[in-house]
């Protein structure tokens, strides 16, 4: 598989290419797309003594910001709004806690595995 960047009206997305052999190109395969309500973020261990990181589970934009530092939250409270693929995702909180800090914005390009927020 090989992985490229494209870029399609000023938006970036991540594709991974699979080559396929001769006897796989004369079978026709079909899959139906599949539809994500809400995301979870991807699991992180504490990276340091301050907080749990939140970080995103694939590259986007952030359309929105829900919370600001210092705001108390549950599990499953939504945190912010990310566009990938032309959907809207909720990322929403894995635990209780306090915002630490949040380190992106509205209008953000971010990569899977980044660090959007940490909640302690």
């Amino acid at each position: 598989m090989k992985k490229y960047r494209i870029n399609l009206n000023g938006k970036a997305y991540e594709v991974e290419v699979e080559e396929i052999t001769g006897s796989e190109s004369q079978t026709e395969t079909k899959s139906a797309p599949k539809k994500v309500e809400k995301i979870k973020s991807i699991p992180s261990k504490k990276t340091s003594t301050q907080g749990e990181d939140v970080k995103a589970p694939m590259p986007g934009t952030i359309v929105s910001v829900k919370v600001n530092e210092g705001d108390n939250v549950k599990a499953g409270d939504v945190l912010l709004v990310l566009e990938a693929m032309k959907m809207e995702n909720e990322i929403v909180a894995p635990i209780d806690g306090k915002i630490i800090s949040i380190n992106t914005s509205k209008g953000a390009s971010v990569a899977g595995g980044d660090v959007l927020i940490t909640i302690g």
